[in-house]
């Protein structure tokens, strides 16, 4: 599959506003340690872990997820649950500087937004994510606020067909990326992630993927 040139160059937020993308580069630098230390306590209840698609594939990056419900995958389909599957318990509570960052960042996007789940990927080099919309919620009036930590990636960011040839947008630690409207249901993935060392995060990327899911 071929892919356009790279966006984030010197005019990288006026031609990803050009897809229906806000970009916010280091937007999440002043709320880091909060999420870092969020991302932790939400791991330690709930760990992280390859979850199967509905044709049994593994996939490649680890989640787990906060709030009201969580998204889960297995052979039964791809869904929400009030319960974590593995501790038949309730996901940990959505922490509040997460719920203030989306908040922020979805205003700077023209959104009044207050998210009810967070999903947490996280991504080892080699990891990566295919093609997909995020249509599991029940109102795609919401918008999609995502913020990247640790290593850098490239997210790929389509059309509203699958069939789309994708832009390549390259994140670094920090940036926050919001989506909604016209463009709530465009196909979008990460691809895999190179080798490196962040100098907080270490050699990994967690992506946390703030929705309304209910």
């Amino acid at each position: 599959m071929s892919l356009t040139p790279d966006l984030f160059d010197a005019t990288g937020a006026d031609r990803a506003g050009k897809l229906g993308l806000t970009y916010l580069p280091g937007f999440a630098l002043p709320f880091e340690q909060e999420l870092l230390a969020g991302i932790n306590r939400i791991a330690a209840a709930a760990p992280l872990r390859h979850m199967l698609t509905p044709g049994g594939q593994r996939m490649s990056a680890a989640m787990t997820n906060s709030g009201e419900v969580g998204w889960v995958t297995d052979r039964k389909g791809y869904r929400y649950d009030r319960l974590d599957p593995e501790r038949l318990q309730p996901w940990p509570p959505l922490p509040e500087p997460f719920v203030r960052l989306a908040a922020l960042a979805a205003r700077e996007a023209g959104f009044t937004f207050r998210p009810d789940v967070c999903l947490i990927n996280r991504y080892e080099p080699g990891a990566r994510m295919s093609l997909h919309q995020d249509r599991d919620e029940r109102d795609f009036s919401a918008p999609i606020v995502s913020v990247s930590l640790g290593l850098g990636a490239t997210f790929l960011f389509g059309g509203l067909k699958r069939s789309d040839r994708p832009h390549r947008l390259p994140l670094v630690h920090g940036d926050v990326l919001v989506w909604g409207g016209a463009n709530r249901l465009a196909y979008h993935g990460v691809a895999p992630l190179a080798d490196g060392q962040h100098p907080t995060v270490g050699r990994v990327r967690f992506n946390l993927t703030m929705r309304k899911a209910l």
